[in-house]
């Protein structure tokens, strides 16, 4: 999951090397932290929030075929 949210992370960015994402179990679950540049931050979010949904629901349906929760943060 860690490496999925990294690709397309880095491909929607300008600087793809200060992407970084941290995985933590949390309630059952899996917890991960995306942490792009601050002027990368909307472009990762989009216009009221349609990529950061996106991106949820892709890792949502990938979560799905391993049976794990899987929640994403994007913190700045």
């Amino acid at each position: 999951m860690k490496e999925l949210v990294e690709v397309i992370a880095k491909a929607l960015v300008d600087n793809p090397d200060e992407v970084t994402v941290t995985e933590t179990e949390k309630d059952g679950g899996i917890l991960l932290e995306l942490r792009v540049a601050q002027g990368d931050m909307g472009k990762v979010i989009g216009k009221q929030g349609r990529i950061a949904r996106a991106i949820r629901s892709v890792l949502k349906a990938a979560s799905t075929r391993e049976d794990k929760k899987v929640s994403l943060d994007i913190v700045e």
